[in-house]
């Protein structure tokens, strides 16, 4: 089970959600920084195990982590198997069928089931692995090809709010990476190059190579390309609207599990970690036309996505922003 968007969506949220369930198991701070190799830092690791106080995430988003923290760390799997896709100057070329590699599929069945095993060792016959990758939004085409019984989970927030959260991290990692050099580091390390010195765009059709990252309008155009590329794939994927979720958690939380094959009955108590939307983001900061274009493709992405208050919220949150 594969969750993504465009970072910011709030993938890490839905991971949260999700791994709470007793019929998943997914990465966690645990893992690092033998990621590929997850029994064998367990079973070292496990003799100096260490607890810890949660403590907030770079990020600067009000998110805790801690060791037990599930995480995205499956980009280091993706980049010692194609490295090739990390060696472009200006953008990350999208992932496709002709790059199926068969000797990858298999080691990475075989990761997911040594994760499964580590994290549900009472419940391994049947639980799946889950991640929240990002970069997967790249390789739909390819993960339907190398897995074609998994769930791909594009999760959607409406393009201004998204758009200006990009625009704030990039700026925020861009600072921290300009203090601190082990930031770029760390983070080249595990594949993260949403933003920053690091940012490097998926090559999406139609984005612009010559556009410049510190600007509104670049982030929307880069959303607009990334959802153009999800709604021409979306028979592959499910799409979970950010602000339905946020707006009637218990729900949608409880028609995506269904979605998913899950018992929502696990999850009852999860919504707590759902905090309620706030809206600030003035659309005098975009061009018009691309806020047209971006509004037209989040209302279909939205009502497409099968969920009752995903399309009522998106006519309100048009509403809100004409007052």
């Amino acid at each position: 089970m594969f969750i993504t968007s465009l970072a910011r969506a709030g993938t890490t949220l839905v991971l949260e959600l999700l791994s709470q369930h007793p019929d998943l198991a997914s990465h966690t701070y645990r893992d690092m920084p033998f990621v590929l190799a997850p029994v064998f830092w367990d079973r070292f690791f496990g003799r100096f195990r260490r607890e810890g106080e949660a403590r907030e995430r770079a990020h600067g988003d009000g998110v805790q982590i801690g060791f037990d923290s599930p995480e995205s760390f499956e980009e280091v799997f993706w980049k010692a198997h194609w490295p090739d896709h990390y060696r472009r100057a200006k953008q990350i070329p999208l992932w496709k069928p002709r790059h199926l590699h068969t000797e990858a599929t298999a080691f990475f069945r075989k990761h997911m089931q040594k994760i499964v095993s580590l994290r549900r060792p009472e419940n391994s016959a049947v639980a799946r692995y889950v991640s929240k990758n990002n970069a997967n939004i790249a390789r739909i085409d390819l993960l339907k090809e190398m897995l074609p019984d998994a769930h791909i989970l594009v999760v959607l927030r409406h393009p201004l709010e998204h758009a200006a959260s990009l625009l704030r991290q990039h700026r925020n990692f861009a600072m921290q990476q300009a203090a601190d050099s082990f930031v770029t580091r760390y983070m080249a390390d595990i594949g993260h190059f949403e933003f920053g010195e690091l940012h490097r765009p998926f090559g999406f059709p139609g984005l612009s190579e010559r556009a410049t990252p510190d600007a509104h309008d670049y982030w929307l155009a880069y959303w607009i390309a990334a959802f153009q590329h999800v709604e021409e794939r979306y028979e592959h994927v499910q799409i979970l609207p950010y602000e339905a979720l946020c707006s009637d958690p218990g729900p949608v939380l409880q028609q995506l599990c269904l979605t998913l094959d899950l018992d929502p009955d696990e999850l009852s108590g999860a919504t707590d970690l759902i905090r309620p939307l706030t809206r600030k983001t003035d659309p005098g900061q975009f061009s018009p036309a691309l806020v047209a274009e971006a509004e037209a493709i989040y209302a279909t992405l939205s009502t497409r996505s099968g969920y009752p208050h995903a399309h009522a919220d998106q006519e309100q949150t048009q509403t809100d922003r004409s007052t």
